[in-house]
């Protein structure tokens, strides 16, 4: 059955829309092989180092795929890009560059870098006369032998004109050009395997083009769990997809809840073509690969395969556990009246862990009120609409560890039209490439946390974090706005922020707007943020004031156009903010003079300048990659040169970050041993080894050097510490950087001593204590970590 829809949504309005990491962003390049070029055109020019989103320690979703992209790889094809323009192929491209294949032969071949089994690719095919795509086939060759041909198609992209959008091929702005498919080798090829993707005709498509292909090694089915009902043998479902299994799966999942057992999808394709309504059941499958849920009904097409919990005025659902399948929908236009999203309706107290979410409207649209969601290790692709949408009253709800690509719209958001959204949280996901909006957004809400994401490639009329008190029901007389404090911690910006085409102007990476009402009582805390070759700002606030905005060790490398783009009042603190590569000389556009109060705290350069521009006229955009000029502005591509290590991060890591300790006495607690003074100190239970102190330097560091101090006062005698330091990534596994020695402090040398390290990459670095020969316990004035 289905359920009454919603309330409906409102329309949408139409969209107002360097580092360690970065050197390691760049490891595409290292395993890449180079462009070649036979018989067929050469490229323009060799690929333009990009930075990867998908290589930033300690940041973003963990996926099981190693990605390599077309541009970087061995072709005879035809490089495009680098391009940001809307509407142009290679800007909806990862890295915003790809390889166009027009011949019978031509190819991109990818070199394996660990052993894998199947292979997810990406591509664009051309859309047909009558906007309802083509299908064609392409060849996947290894080591050099056929192994088999893959259907590939165009009729979930190519969309037309203004939002809502369409399917005409007469109307303007086409874009969402690209598309995802997969396909698995039928065994495990080994690290070294040549995997090519080549073209055998062009009868069916003149063009393909290849933007990356993501390599992995898939796990075997996952088996019935003992107790499980099973949706085939149980309950007669068509694992072959021939005849619709709606009914007979929707029947096991009403057993499984009276029963209180799990449900099982066993391997197979399995044709639904509406609704799957759970509640308090767990539904589960063999693997993300084997158990696939798809289509859609012939005749009423506002019904698809779809797994939702009933709706909040139906009583909503909650305990239920949706794990290890795909919803693979055949979802062509964007209606946003037709509730035909992969996961739905009220899910409180619920898990989604696992799931891969394609070709449906969105990936989960979470309609309250409900409390207590979560969404993990989750990949979510090639959606017309949002990628995760918690809308009208989620509270306490997270997505997580989630990978988000093609997403028709914003790639996570949080919209608390007339109920509030409070305490939720989206943590460790990578998104990129939405196709229009924003890659992570919260409209209003309450004590919102958005950290260690990266966000990647925004194509047009949103940036790649937004804050923002605007659509419709946010606002402070409902309690919806901006309020409490909302923290944007440890995320790492590349290429985000674009050209808003209403606007005719560009949307900043970091932006913020009171559009409805001002953005005031609020905290809003931007920290060891990392904003990478923005498009346009860096920082941007726009559309009614924006207060409480507090910007801590942010690094700003490479911006289109300014550092801040400030074109509304508000009120903002910045400390230890470093810009490089701004593209105007004046780092600052500022119409509203005083209106915008700027309060410069320590560690501050290369963003501010007095007086502002404010020139009327906005620039051309000077993208780069890095610093490294490149690609698509105003003048062509220009080829530059190879990438580079940045220069090495200067100065004390560990001053002023969290900290944390086995054990304290009385005021001696874990921060006064990162707070830069050495008169105050840490110092453990007495008696009580062994003992540790951990902290965490906010992303991943190659650190090569710690200094640790005690008081230097002469009543502190000469004493000997043994102790370790260990290093993780994810403060869960850690791994020994320097075994245990003994450390010896002398009050007549500033009672400091120096622990040399091998330079291994870490987030979090742990001294572990084991003696002390001043002191029944351990102590540190300060510890300093340095990557030289």
């Amino acid at each position: 059955m289905t359920p009454p829809p919603p309330p409906p949504r409102p329309g949408r309005i139409l969209r107002r829309s360097l580092s360690a990491s970065l050197a390691l962003a760049l490891t595409a390049l290292a395993a890449a092989t180079s462009l070649v070029v036979a018989g067929a055109p050469p490229a323009a020019a060799a690929a333009v180092p990009a930075p990867s989103p998908l290589y930033v320690p300690g940041r973003g979703a963990t996926v099981p795929f190693k990605e390599q992209e077309a541009e970087y790889a061995t072709t005879n094809g035809t490089l495009i890009g680098p391009n940001r323009l809307y509407g142009s192929l290679p800007s909806e491209a990862s890295g915003r560059q790809a390889v166009t294949l027009d011949a019978v032969g031509e190819y991109v071949e990818f070199t394996l870098t660990a052993p894998a089994n199947a292979m997810t690719f990406r591509y664009s095919l051309p859309d047909n006369a009558a906007g309802t795509g083509r299908d064609a086939s392409i060849d996947v060759r290894v080591n050099g032998a056929q192994l088999k041909s893959v259907p590939v198609t165009s009729k979930y992209g190519w969309y037309y004109g203004g939002y809502p959008f369409n399917n005409n091929p007469g109307d303007t702005n086409p874009h969402h050009f690209y598309d995802e498919t997969r396909t698995m080798f039928g065994s495990t090829l080994a690290a070294g395997t040549k995997v090519r993707l080549q073209v055998s005709s062009t009868a069916q498509s003149p063009t393909f083009t290849i933007d990356l292909a993501d390599f992995e090694q898939v796990a075997a089915p996952i088996g019935k769990p003992s107790g499980a009902l099973d949706v085939v043998s149980d309950f007669g479902a068509d694992p072959s997809g021939a005849a619709d299994s709606t009914a007979k799966i929707q029947a096991a999942v009403d057993a499984g809840r009276t029963q209180g057992r799990e449900v099982y999808i066993p391997q197979g394709t399995f044709k639904v073509q509406d609704h799957i309504i759970v509640d308090k059941v767990t539904l589960r499958g063999a693997g993300p690969w084997y158990s696939v849920l798809t289509g859609r009904h012939p005749t009423e097409r506002h019904k698809a395969v779809g797994v939702y919990g009933k709706y909040a005025s139906q009583g909503g659902s909650s305990n239920v556990t949706l794990k290890d399948f795909a919803i693979i929908g055949d979802i062509r236009e964007r209606i946003d009246d037709d509730q035909v999203n992969a996961i739905g309706g009220s899910l409180s107290d619920s898990v989604v862990d696992n799931l891969w979410l394609q070709h449906t409207k969105c990936g989960a649209w979470l309609t309250g009120p409900m409390n207590n969601f979560t969404m993990k290790n989750t990949r979510i692709l090639d959606q017309t609409a949002d990628g995760v949408n918690f809308h009208y009253g989620v509270t306490n709800s997270t997505v997580t560890n989630t990978f988000v690509r093609n997403s028709g719209d914003d790639g996570l958001a949080m919209w608390a039209e007339n109920i509030p959204n409070v305490n939720n949280k989206f943590t460790f996901n990578t998104v990129i490439l939405p196709i229009l909006a924003n890659n992570i957004v919260t409209y209003g809400g309450k004590d919102i946390t958005i950290s260690d994401n990266v966000m990647a490639d925004t194509i047009t009329n949103g940036g790649g974090l937004h804050i923002a008190n605007r659509y419709p029901g946010v606002n402070s007389g409902r309690g919806t706005a901006v309020s409490g404090t909302h923290t944007a911690a440890r995320n790492t910006l590349i290429r985000t922020g674009n050209n808003d085409y209403n606007w005719k102007f560009g949307v900043g990476a970091v932006w913020f707007s009171g559009l409805n009402e001002p953005i005031q009582g609020a905290t809003v805390n931007v920290t060891d943020t990392e904003i990478l070759d923005s498009s346009y700002a860096a920082i941007h606030l726009i559309e009614g004031a924006s207060n409480g905005l507090n910007f801590n060790r942010v690094k700003i490398d490479g911006a289109g156009t300014y550092a801040l783009q400030i074109q509304s009042p508000g009120r903002a603190t910045f400390t230890d903010v470093v810009a490089t590569n701004i593209a105007q000389s004046n780092p600052i556009h500022n119409c509203v003079g005083a209106g915008f109060q700027i309060t410069r705290g320590s560690g501050n350069s290369g963003w501010y300048a007095d007086p502002p521009a404010c020139t009327g006229v906005w620039p051309d955009p000077v993208w780069t990659n890095g610093g490294v000029p490149g690609g698509g502005g105003p003048g062509g591509p220009t080829d530059p040169p190879g990438p580079t290590d940045p220069p090495e991060e200067t100065g004390n890591l560990a001053q002023g970050r969290a900290v944390t300790a086995s054990s304290h006495v009385d005021v001696y607690g874990a921060g006064n041993a990162v707070d830069g003074n050495p008169n105050t100190y840490w110092e453990s239970r007495n008696n009580a080894f062994p003992q540790s102190l951990t902290v965490d330097l906010g992303s991943a560091k190659a650190v090569k050097r710690l200094v640790l101090k005690l008081p230097p006062q002469a009543a502190w005698a000469t004493r000997t510490q043994t102790l370790s330091v260990l290093g993780s990534t994810d403060n869960s596994t850690y791994t020994t950087l320097k075994a245990s020695a003994g450390y010896t402090f002398y009050p007549s040398s500033g009672n400091t001593a120096t622990v040399t390290l091998s330079g291994t990459s870490a987030r979090y670095l742990r001294l572990a204590f084991t003696g002390n020969t001043g002191w029944p316990a351990a102590q540190l004035s300060e510890v300093e970590a340095y990557t030289s």
